[in-house]
């Protein structure tokens, strides 16, 4: 099948490589030259693991193309939008880029397109985008909403083996395209879930606004461990080995952050105060999700009585989560800017995300740019420091030589705020170690 994607963030880039990896013919479609270039090298301007190889894979194959131009969508049985949707200022989605795309769509579409909107968007987006092209074409299209649940970092294995397909349409012949196109996914017996547009949209927000429900209650129950002295170790397997209840999402954190969670529970605040119904429980969970980056300043505050001036901290991981370059709302960024605005200096070192939070927190304009610091290798970057922060579970920092850390730092002072670590270990051997509700 011939389809085009507009837009080559994850979720475009993601679905365009995993659709031609399977056989379509895909043409993938970014306003911006300097990535469209960099992808018809072959050069991924993401870091997913795997995606690379495939993007290389295809585009020698001849089934993955790129440019700047809607041509593509007129040989197009399909076009999936794939555009950012960013929180505006009222917390509300910014489908402006939606939009736009639409109209590009609008000047060369065939008769009969299935137009996907594969951004997440608000409930009731497909049926205004319907109106809205109606009002300006005669073309018979189809509006089909197709929202994504991939996991940064684990984003190709999700695309090629899903959980579940869920289709938005109320047009049966654009559901049998739909379904004809995901075929590949399911053939071990994933369903493929049809529904209005509605539902789908609503779906979407759900999913993610109860996932990161379940981040902030672990985190709140940590801190309620470190308050009264329980083990949130021993309690997440007290409370995780309940069925109804399960594994997942339920470890302590600096809290969440991303391209997502963040903008997706505000855009489901947002849209329930529209319709005065307000959400309770999301609201808490957006607010215990800022609490807790605050919490994790406060207990390295704490450890210091206050006087952070001058103070040398070291940062492993800046990224949101591990396996990605994001650092979209990530806790760090919060974390580092107290600890600057404090007195602190602050090395970092992230084997992916070093560069786009360097980049990030430059465009922050500090007051005192020598106060930070970037550093190349992960033992260089606790040199002389006063305390060793642990914000992002990377798999090379789950065994690093402590003793070689003990030796580079000033004074051994550990915050593992992924509490990957073991206390009973640590503590033994001179360091002063804090974790999550442990």
């Amino acid at each position: 099948m011939k389809i085009s994607i507009v837009g080559t963030g994850y979720v475009g880039l993601v679905s365009g490589t995993c659709f031609a990896e399977i056989g379509h013919q895909v043409h993938c479609i970014d306003i911006d030259p300097k990535k469209v270039a960099l992808l018809k090298d072959a050069i991924s301007p993401i870091y997913e693991p795997g995606l690379e190889e495939l993007l290389k894979k295809n585009i020698e194959a001849g089934r993955l193309e790129f440019s700047t131009d809607f041509d593509s969508v007129a040989q197009s049985q399909a076009v999936f939008l794939a555009v950012g949707t960013p929180s505006a200022a009222d917390g509300s989605a910014d489908l402006k880029y939606l939009y736009a795309a639409i109209d590009q769509v609008m000047e060369v579409m065939p008769e009969g397109l299935v137009i996907v909107i594969k951004s997440t968007v608000p409930v009731g987006t497909a049926q205004r985008v319907t109106e809205y092209i109606k009002s300006r074409t005669h073309k018979a299209f189809s509006l089909v909403n197709n929202p994504e649940f991939l996991k940064e970092g684990a984003a190709v294995n999700d695309f090629m083996r899903p959980d579940r397909i869920v289709l938005g349409t109320s047009d049966p012949q654009a559901a049998e395209t739909m379904k004809e196109l995901y075929a590949p996914f399911v053939r071990q017996g994933h369903p493929i879930y049809t529904m209005s547009n509605l539902s789908a949209e609503m779906t979407k927000y759900a999913a993610n606004c109860f996932l990161a429900t379940k981040i902030s209650f672990i985190n709140e129950i940590a801190r309620l461990c470190d308050a009264t002295g329980a083990n949130i170790d021993e309690v997440r397997k007290g409370i995780t080995s309940d069925q109804r209840i399960g594994k997942h999402f339920l470890y302590p954190s600096p809290g969440y952050g991303g391209s997502c969670f963040p903008k997706d529970v505000n855009a489901l605040i947002k849209t329930a105060q529209e319709h005065d119904s307000p959400l309770r429980l999301i609201e808490c969970t957006e607010k215990v999700n800022q609490e807790q980056r605050e919490y994790v300043f406060q207990k390295i505050n704490h450890h210091f009585q206050g006087q952070l001036k001058g103070k040398r901290i070291a940062l492993w991981g800046v990224a949101f989560k591990a396996n990605t370059d994001d650092i979209r709302e990530s806790s760090a960024i919060h974390i580092t800017q107290r600890l600057l605005e404090a007195g602190a200096q602050v090395h970092f070192f992230d084997p992916e995300a070093s560069d786009n939070f360097w980049n990030h927190m430059q465009s922050l304009g500090l007051k005192n740019p020598g106060q930070l610091q970037r550093c190349e290798e992960m033992y260089s970057c606790a040199e002389g420091a006063d305390a060793l922060v642990l914000l992002t579970e990377w798999r090379e920092f789950q065994s690093p030589d402590f003793s070689q850390l003990k030796e580079k730092m000033l004074t051994p002072a550990l915050f593992d705020m992924r509490n990957l670590f073991s206390p009973q270990k640590l503590r033994p051997s001179g360091w002063t170690y804090y974790g999550l509700g442990r």
